[in-house]
């Protein structure tokens, strides 16, 4: 199944799938001036686009008057509560992720920079940054998006971004975690903006997600 038709399945918000296209598109673009280790490509592309599949449970209600939307929504909010990463996993296994790419998938939430940073999974470091640099409204630098963060979920105490200090930490490793993709990478972090990435966009809007065996992968 098409990438697209899968987000419409859950009846995703264009802003939303825009914001996974992107991240796969920066990732593609990494990839595509990559010059380090031998990385599993397919797995990042098929993490990226699916990463944030359980904000399904972040949508206002009010959002889609349509039954079968409103019907899966409470079907996951009865399951998961306010879990959208585990709801992000599940629907990873529904749609064909591997063992491999749920791994990393649960390994490249910023909450867990500080093992990414220590992570040999340069998959993993390349998803992790890549959604680090996309902000709602398009690509920016790491600082700006993360203080971006720390601003919008101060207030939620459960949040790792409403502990200014942790939130700090987390900041510095992102930044070291981009000095160790680039190293490998052909080109510079400023260099990566949604001009670069369009062409990446419109391509991954007619990714096939189709299942993978991960004896394909040794990497």
């Amino acid at each position: 199944m098409k990438i697209l038709e899968i987000y419409k399945k859950y009846d995703l918000p264009e802003n939303l799938q825009l914001h996974m296209l992107r991240v796969a598109a920066c990732s593609a673009l990494i990839m595509e001036h990559w010059n380090g280790p031998q990385i599993d490509q397919e797995a990042i592309i098929r993490v990226s686009l699916l990463h944030d599949m359980g904000n399904i449970l972040k949508i206002p209600e009010d959002f889609s008057k349509d039954e079968n939307f409103l019907k899966i929504r409470k079907q996951y909010f009865q399951k998961y509560g306010t879990n959208d990463h585990e709801l992000n996993l599940e629907i990873g296994k529904i749609e064909g992720l591997t063992e491999k790419e749920l791994a990393i998938l649960d390994g490249k939430r910023s909450r867990k920079n500080e093992e990414t940073l220590k992570s040999d999974s340069y998959e993993r470091k390349i998803c992790a940054y890549c959604d680090q640099r996309v902000a709602p409204n398009g690509v920016v630098g790491i600082v700006e998006r993360l203080e971006d963060a720390k601003k919008r979920y101060k207030d939620k105490p459960l949040s790792v971004w409403s502990d200014e200090a942790k939130a700090n930490r987390l900041m510095k490793c992102s930044l070291k975690i981009e000095k160790q993709i680039m190293q490998f990478c052909a080109i510079k972090p400023e260099e990566i903006t949604d001009e670069r990435i369009a062409k990446f966009v419109k391509e991954l809007k007619k990714y096939e997600m189709g299942e993978k065996d991960d004896k394909e992968y040794n990497s």
